[in-house]
């Protein structure tokens, strides 16, 4: 089964406006999820040839137990699992809810633990040398070389996920104050500062890189393809890769430096709070794991220093 057993399936319509209209969520969660139950139909129905709504509507307990068995004998992440755990819990009990499927075959569905380990983090002279590497390169004016670097000092300033990066507008943006408005999971708004130094980086972008790529149809995104379009989550992923190249820094994903801005917010006296707002974090326990983070390379830096460590 594939996406467009997804797309021709009623329960999954269905369920897919749930997802989206009654609990916010978002695009990538939404299709995190439906990629799922089509990965459970096509588990329990590919070689009966039965329509994913006829297998969805005939789930047991013992189905749904043995389909996250085989993936963890397949050697599927423990991330990966919980996620599809989450989505079946998800989907039957709003199934059972609205009289679709009931009982609720996932009732009884345990949660499987995501993995624990800790997020990858730039240090402080990584980010300082992956950085300078940007704004230098940024010097022949290339307009992609200035909007990468003020890509990558707005990702280390503010925290921002790579998508909420490719969605902010010039509207969003407040240079005199140095204030950004992102829009996060479920459609969620926050209010994030950032520093002189990507102020510095943005400023050359719209000044000298934007204008050179603006074309017909542009509209109002703040960073923009070859092509004059909206940058999408790729090209930003690409360019980081590109400079941690140049940089000779371990190459890492954006995703990378929200971490390294988390981290170093909390190791520079930030409180949990504060990051959390920053961060656009449901939940205070998310962002909890970055003192795990702090704790690490404080301990690390002591056994490196202390002549009794």
């Amino acid at each position: 089964m594939t996406s467009t057993d997804a797309a021709a399936s009623e329960l999954l319509a269905a369920f897919e406006g749930h997802l989206r209209h009654e609990r916010g969520l978002s695009g990538n969660t939404v299709r995190a999820y439906l990629g799922d139950l089509v990965n459970l139909g096509a588990h329990l129905g590919a070689e009966r040839g039965e329509s994913l709504d006829a297998v969805l509507a005939a789930v047991a307990l013992a189905d749904l137990r043995a389909w996250l068995a085989a993936m963890d004998g397949d050697g599927l992440s423990r991330t990966t699992l919980a996620r599809r755990g989450a989505a079946a819990r998800a989907f039957f009990a709003w199934a059972s809810d609205t009289g679709r499927i009931v009982p609720n075959p996932a009732l009884r569905l345990a949660s499987a633990r995501p993995a624990t380990t800790l997020p990858t983090v730039l240090s402080t002279s990584e980010v300082e040398t992956l950085l300078d590497v940007a704004r230098t390169r940024a010097d022949d004016g290339d307009p992609i070389h200035l909007r990468d670097w003020a890509a990558v000092e707005l990702l280390y300033a503010t925290g921002m996920r790579v998508g909420e990066l490719a969605g902010v507008d010039l509207r969003h943006l407040d240079l005199d104050e140095r204030l950004v408005r992102v829009v996060g999971k479920g459609d969620k708004e926050r209010v994030v500062p950032f520093g002189v130094p990507a102020a510095a980086a943005t400023t050359a972008w719209l000044e000298r890189g934007r204008p050179a790529l603006v074309s017909e149809g542009t509209g109002s995104a703040l960073l923009l393809g070859r092509r004059g379009q909206r940058v999408d989550q790729r090209q930003v992923r690409e360019a980081v890769h590109e400079l941690c190249r140049l940089a000779d820094v371990d190459e890492v994903a954006p995703h990378a430096l929200r971490h390294t801005a988390a981290t170093h917010l909390l190791t520079g006296g930030s409180d949990l709070r504060s990051v959390q707002e920053v961060l656009g974090h449901a939940s205070l326990a998310t962002t909890q794991r970055y003192t795990h983070v702090s704790a690490e390379r404080l301990r690390a830096a002591y056994h490196l220093a202390h002549p009794r460590a």
